[in-house]
């Protein structure tokens, strides 16, 4: 059994950890922790306050997701955890060839192409059937009502508002972009920070969606909508796709670091290259401050990650390379071996950035939750389904054009997936969910994150709130303004190439829950980078 307080130490944070008994909801809009929170004093459990969260986000934080996204989910359920892969699958009339025929020699990032099969739905309908206490309609109440009457845009959220905007402004003059533009800037502009924004389309939807358990999506009138629209657009999504769509219950995947277990989900997500990079360091002890060398071998950890990882990574039935064999502890121990003293040059690509949502639940009965979803790039493939607000994701253009490669499109075939929730556990008592989002971000903040509470032994807000480093490629290498100046310099000297960033923006947005076993007592962190909030009983 571990113990709450040699985790990390509960005064060793500026910022004040989040302390409750009854539950908590930790996520980056306070309404939809708050959502979440009405749900648990229902009645309702860790999982039902996960989907009031997530439906709530699809309407107070759309720049990052929305109802046409996917979602995974990690579930601390009775003692047992369990893994929900709900990314749907490429269009199966989709293919090379079909894309090529269209005049593109890579999937495009906007538009009808790049579309999947939405998975987002069907996750809250999943979960629900397996582990909720409450009604489903009910738990749609809180987003049903924010969509209907309106709600006052948050800093972040605005500023992100007004970048897509102006993206898009330039970008998307096709006619079959302008329902985005009806939906999310219906004054001809982005809603501003502290401005009202409303969507009946969307509350329509989200109440066809609770009432119908999710089928109207897949099976009913929703599904003949994105069908229609497809068609007249040129996409290759039907209904039949939304039809034959389940989402996936997965064993999840860890390993363990210093004692503690680390899960993720298994590919076509990219939480393996997270594990692949605990397992290198795990080689290492580090400064409970870290120095430039804990810095240094974390960084050359997680490009050794990334470089096996981006060339193994997609659905899993088409990997070339088990699991067992990417998380050996021979790889990691002979990777751990190649670190030297000067930063190295990886064989991987140049990392990219994407929007999603994270959200972390727990009850008082010591069920707790990890759950993420997105439409990819903030607002996805810029389609909105006429009259439904329902925004398309692009999971597709993370796609391969190149057949010769794992990740090669395919109809039918799940691509390459960034999002990722995490799970700690200690000798098979669980100790909490945690996650950081923003695109390729993800593996690397989830290994500092771990690194923070597990090296560090920082509380949950102090290892959020700790400055980040983020690997671009070859030896390129940012970090956040407020990183130590000493270090930034002693990797310069390691070979590194350093920037210092100009704001905190682009270094992943996280949350954490830590229960202790003794007391059922919970802590968490929220993210500073975000209008991020905790919401607890």
């Amino acid at each position: 059994m571990h113990s709450f307080d040699t985790l990390f130490n509960p005064h060793s944070s500026t910022r004040m950890t989040t302390y409750a008994t009854k539950g908590m909801v930790a996520t980056s809009q306070p309404l939809a922790a708050q959502a979440g929170l009405d749900i648990l004093k229902k009645g309702g459990n860790a999982v039902d306050a996960a989907i009031a969260t997530a439906a709530c986000l699809t309407v107070v934080e759309p720049t990052s997701n929305g109802i046409g996204g996917d979602a995974f989910a990690l579930v601390w359920m009775r003692d047992h955890l369990y893994g929900l892969n709900a990314s749907g699958p490429a269009p199966h009339s989709l293919s090379i060839p079909a894309v090529k025929e269209k005049g593109y020699k890579s999937i495009p990032e906007h538009g009808f192409v790049p579309v999947t099969v939405p998975g987002a739905p069907a996750a809250w309908a999943e979960l629900s059937d397996k582990f909720g206490k409450l009604d489903f309609h009910e738990l749609f109440t809180p987003a049903i009502s924010h969509a209907e009457n309106g709600y006052a845009l948050t800093p972040d959220l605005g500023r992100q508002w007004e970048k897509a905007f102006d993206k898009f402004k330039g970008l998307l003059s096709d006619e079959q972009f302008q329902p985005w533009f009806d939906t999310f800037a219906p004054s001809g502009k982005a809603p501003g920070i502290g401005e009202v924004w409303s969507s009946a389309d969307h509350a329509s939807t989200l109440r066809a969606i609770a009432e119908t358990k999710g089928a109207d999506f897949y099976k009913g009138d929703l599904a003949g909508q994105i069908d229609s629209f497809s068609r007249k657009c040129g996409g290759f999504i039907r209904k039949e796709d939304l039809q034959q769509f389940k989402p996936e219950w997965v064993e999840p995947i860890s390993v363990n670091y210093k004692g503690y277990d680390v899960w993720e989900i298994p590919p076509n997500g990219q939480g393996l290259i997270a594990l692949m990079g605990l397992n290198i360091t795990n080689h290492f002890q580090f400064e409970s401050t870290f120095n430039v060398d804990d810095y240094h071998r974390q960084i050359e950890a997680m490009k050794f990650a990334y470089s096996d990882g981006m060339n193994q990574l997609t659905d899993q039935m088409d990997m070339k390379h088990t699991i067992g064999t990417l998380l050996s502890q021979e790889r990691a121990e002979e990777r751990a071996k190649q670190i030297d003293q000067e930063a190295g040059i990886p064989k991987a690509s140049e990392l990219s950035q994407e929007g999603n949502v994270y959200l972390a639940t727990a009850d008082e009965e010591g069920n707790m939750v990890s759950f993420i979803q997105s439409n990819y790039d903030g607002f996805g493939s810029g389609i909105v389904v006429p009259g439904t607000g329902i925004a398309l994701q692009n999971r597709g253009s993370s796609f391969s054009m190149n057949v010769k490669q794992v990740n090669a499109l395919a109809g039918g075939k799940r691509s390459f997936h960034t999002i990722i929730p995490g799970f700690i556990t200690k000798d098979d008592e669980a100790v909490g969910p945690f996650g950081v989002m923003g695109g390729t971000v993800q593996p690397q903040g989830h290994l500092q994150l771990v690194s923070q509470l597990i090296d560090a032994k920082a509380n949950p807000q102090m290892a959020l709130d700790a400055p980040r480093w983020k690997w671009l490629k070859e030896r390129e290498v940012i970090v956040e303004p407020s990183f130590p100046n000493h270090v930034a310099q002693g990797l310069e000297r390691k070979g590194h190439r350093i920037t210092v960033a100009l704001s905190r923006i682009d270094f992943g947005r996280g949350q954490i829950i830590v229960r202790q076993p003794e007391s059922g007592v919970l802590a968490g962190g929220t993210e500073s980078r975000t209008d991020g909030a905790i919401a607890v009983w």
